[in-house]
């Protein structure tokens, strides 16, 4: 007999870890696991463990909306990040109802029996659980390996090569001279923290990238907290920093140039005189066409001004025994090459769904408010924004998943499966033009042409949605139990 549950949430996460809170603090009596591929809590924030390693969104709006983000630094670094993720578990109980090195392989619907099967691999060994509800919170990227590009030549490099994601902990790069190729959020948060003991340390980049600098420390937060207690202040510095974020957002998609010069007065202000900020901090694109970079106190534009760091803009021609030439024909010479190329999506973790014995093609499918899938019955996942943090669309999931869920109980439905309009449209469910997103976004779920199908990037517009509007929206469609001795598990007031 497999092991059965109301609920399995799938990841250890930051949104896994959430999911599971919002879920007994609705339903307390009801039966759930988390099944978690790796060893430990944290998901992201336990895998990366590069120098430096932080947010790359303000904590106020990062963290849980259910529990407040107390420490004074507002860009907080990873290991903390990490902390306040395993507390939550821990506060909870959450942390007992993990099951870790549980990597689940496959999941197959069965209508008839109003369940999913899910197959999990455990220390060599294949197992079953069952549940009525399939909750994936994996995140869209593979922990097995990072991205990177196929450079010529090397294997002629006779240094040390390192990706980020898999950081050695025995690295030594003091006095060394490090080249780190790339431009986003890991070569920003890298460059600085190395340049505090390396002998020199070069960003290679073939583009530039919108880099914004913010305060570690927010200080109307501060305030608030002195005045107000921590959860008040957290609530409104919250709201208050969805709002500058979606207006930055609202104004890069509608006067892009002047967002542009904003940013690059902002640049040039804390470069060097004459530093040629046109070739190295002024990219092609328009802004928040690619996620835009934090970067707190400056601490990059601080480094550059030391000396401690330089930004090389360049192609790369190919790797050499000391370094890397370039396109331009200058040389750099490296003791280390990090390679902060980017990450590898993955759908579900890689997860092989079915539905009545048929496999579920994942681009034929559509996600229905950026949550659910088309055809596919009692099944949730989360994705983040791209505009702002994670856990702002984490948390509106988890709190749609229990209303769902609610609603199901008191309807006595043994099912819920959306179902789009055959004339709504395709389209990406990632409208995001970073080389991570393009390079596997053809692997996805579309988006829709219009709501609920499109993907929302406004949080204030999902708040309304998912927490206050309609389930019975005309889009899902909602069965009540053919067996007979299905006795549907109600909801604790």
């Amino acid at each position: 007999m497999s092991e059965h549950f109301d609920v399995l949430i799938v990841g250890a996460g930051l949104s896994g870890i959430g999911a599971a809170h919002h879920l007994q603090e609705a339903f307390p009596g009801r039966r759930y696991a988390i099944l978690e591929a790796r060893t430990a809590i944290g998901g992201t924030w336990d895998l990366f463990r590069y120098p430096g390693v932080r947010s790359d969104s303000d904590m106020h709006t990062l963290g849980y909306r259910f529990r407040p983000w107390t420490q004074a630094a507002a860009i907080a670094d990873g290991p903390s990040i990490l902390d306040y993720i395993r507390d939550t578990a821990a506060d909870g109980g959450i942390d007992r109802r993990i099951r870790f090195g549980h990597k689940v392989i496959g999941a197959a619907w069965c209508t008839a029996d109003g369940r999913w099967t899910v197959t999990v691999e455990h220390d060599g060994r294949t197992s079953m659980l069952t549940c009525r509800f399939l909750y994936m919170c994996t995140g869209y990227y593979t922990y097995d390996q990072g991205y990177t590009p196929e450079f010529a030549g090397i294997e002629e490099f006779r240094g040390q090569l390192v990706h980020p994601q898999h950081w050695p902990e025995d690295l030594e790069y003091s006095g060394k001279r490090v080249v780190v190729i790339g431009s986003g959020a890991t070569a920003v948060t890298l460059v600085p923290a190395l340049a505090e003991t390396a002998a020199r340390v070069t960003m290679l980049q073939r583009s530039p990238t919108y880099i914004m600098s913010i305060p570690t420390e927010d200080a109307v937060a501060t305030r608030l907290r002195a005045w107000l207690g921590p959860r008040r202040a957290y609530t409104i510095t919250r709201w208050k920093n969805v709002l500058i974020s979606t207006l930055i957002y609202q104004l890069s998609r509608r006067r892009p140039a002047m967002i542009r010069e904003l940013i690059r007065k902002q640049n040039a202000a804390q470069l060097p005189a004459g530093y040629e900020v046109d070739v190295h901090f002024n990219p092609d694109y328009n802004p928040w066409d690619q996620r835009l970079c934090l970067v707190p106190d400056g601490d990059l534009f601080r480094s550059i001004r030391a000396g401690r760091a330089q930004v090389v803009t360049d192609r790369i021609d190919r790797f050499t025994a000391t370094g890397l030439r370039l396109a331009s024909g200058a040389e750099l010479d490296a003791d280390i090459v990090i390679t902060a190329t980017g990450l590898q999506l993955l759908a579900f973790g890689g997860v092989q769904f079915t539905v009545d014995g048929r496999a579920v093609d994942l681009p034929d499918t559509m996600a229905y408010k950026g949550m659910m899938l088309s055809g596919v019955p009692n099944f949730a996942f989360t994705i983040g924004y791209t505009n702002a943090s994670w856990t702002l669309k984490a948390d509106l999931a988890a709190e749609f998943v229990c209303r769902l869920l609610r609603h199901m109980d008191s309807g006595g439905y043994d099912r819920c499966t959306p179902w789009p309009d055959p004339d709504i449209a395709k389209a990406p469910l990632l409208d995001f033009q970073s080389g991570y997103v393009q390079r596997a976004i053809h692997r996805f779920p579309s988006a829709g042409s219009r709501r609920p199908w499109r993907l929302g990037m406004n949080y204030a517009h999902d708040v309304l949605s998912l927490r206050h509007g309609r389930i019975e929206d005309g889009t899902i469609r909602f069965a009540r139990a053919t067996d007979p001795a299905h006795v549907p598990l109600r909801a604790t007031p």
